[in-house]
Formats: structure tokens, sequence, C-alpha cells
């Protein structure tokens, strides 16, 4: 019935699905890692490369964006490590606040995505967890979702499979590369071929801003004592 109805919607209500989907893709930037296969290049704009690829046992496509920034590691990994400041660049993202901090690299947060009306807002909570291979000086950020952390909230939706992974290499003074991979499944009724559909914007939209908040002072100035700059 939801397709249906989907191929018949007015123009301003194919903008606010536009707008679900995208958020969707993003919702869960800090989960858990998926590194996939057979990645097939959408998207190659200002830099940033967006893949889409299969994913087993699913309908919902993952997603596999590359970019290069002018930052130092530790710049990189203050930012993702910011997790209210990430309300400014994460699509649709409402509110993100840490459950528990076990140290400055291991945290739990909440955080969750305010919907267009008539769809339930979604929520998470997820383990971010930060390593760096002492010879390679490569930086691996993981966070694999914790469901039951946070009690379920009412006409909320908990999204509770998603598989992402951030991989940070250094390539030279001031220069990171960024490998990020992301598989989410939305729940609920929005169908996989409309998900789909945006795969490539929803990324787009929130690495543009991402490469503009990187250069704040706040992150310039930041050195994590876990992580070696190259």
């Amino acid at each position: 019935m939801f397709t249906m109805l989907a191929l018949t919607i007015s123009q301003n209500n194919q903008i606010m699905l536009k707008g679900l989907c995208l958020a969707f893709l993003l919702i869960t930037l800090y989960a858990h890692a998926q590194t996939g296969t057979n990645w097939v290049l959408k998207q190659n704009n200002d830099g940033v490369k967006i893949y889409t690829g299969d994913f087993e046992n699913s309908k919902v496509k993952a997603i596999r964006v590359q970019v290069e920034v002018e930052a130092t590691l530790s710049q990189v990994v203050a930012m993702l490590m910011d997790i209210k400041g990430s309300e400014e660049w994460l699509y649709h993202t409402s509110s993100n606040y840490i459950v528990k901090q076990v140290s400055p690299s291991d945290v739990y947060y909440y955080s969750r995505v305010n919907m267009p009306w008539p769809v339930s807002d979604r929520d998470f909570i997820a383990h971010l967890m930060v390593s760096q291979n002492p010879a390679t000086k490569v930086v691996t950020i993981d966070a694999p979702c914790n469901v039951d952390m946070v009690p379920q909230k009412p006409g909320i939706v908990r999204i509770a499979n998603s598989k992402g992974k951030w991989i940070l290499t250094p390539a030279g003074a001031n220069r990171v590369k960024i490998d990020y991979t992301l598989h989410a499944d939305p729940s609920g009724l929005i169908p996989a071929w409309l998900t789909n559909m945006f795969a490539t914007e929803g990324p787009s939209q929130s690495f543009k801003k991402f490469k503009v908040s990187l250069q704040k002072a706040t992150y310039r100035n930041v050195n994590p004592d876990y992580i070696v700059n190259w």
C-alpha cells in the first residue's frame, strides 16, 4: 500500500520523502564496522567519492565515502568524538548526548533523529571506540549499537541494525584520507527502493558540512593523547 501511495504523491511530498531518505542514510554515522565488496562509484564531486554496494540479506544498499582532507589525525578524531558538536553536520540529527564515557577514546552515546511528519522519529545508542595502529598510525573508529542501554521512548523507533566504520589514513603532513562505510536499516515502512534512490545525496550533503566544520579552531587546537600524528 505504501508503495502505491508513493507513486502518486505530490511534489511537496516527494521533497519530504527525499529528505526522509537522506536522514535514514546518515542516522548511524558512528555505527558498527562494514567494509563490503563490489562497490560501484555513483558520484565524484568536490573530491568526495560516493559508492553503493549490495549488502548480504538486505534490500538496502550499503554506502562508501572516500575523501582526502587537509587536517591532522588529531583534528579529525577530535571532531568525530565531539558528540554534541556533530549535531551541526549530521543530517536531521536533533540531539546527541553522552550516556557513559569509559575513557576519552571510548564513549557510549545516544542520538535522536528528527523525522518529518507523519513518520516517527528514530533513535539509536552506539558504543564509539577509537584505536590506532602504532606502526602505520592508521586510526579505526567503530561503534557497535547497544540497543537496550537506554530505555526505548514512546513514539520513537529504535534503530537496532546498522554497521559502519571510519578508517583514517595519514597521507603526509596535515593530510588525512577518510574511508567511511555504512549499512543501516531504518526500520519501519519506508521501502528499500526509496531509500536507495537518494543513497548518494545524503552523504554528499553531510560531508560538505563535515569539511567545513573540520576547519574550526576548536578542532585544530585539540590533540588527544591517544592519537599520534604522522
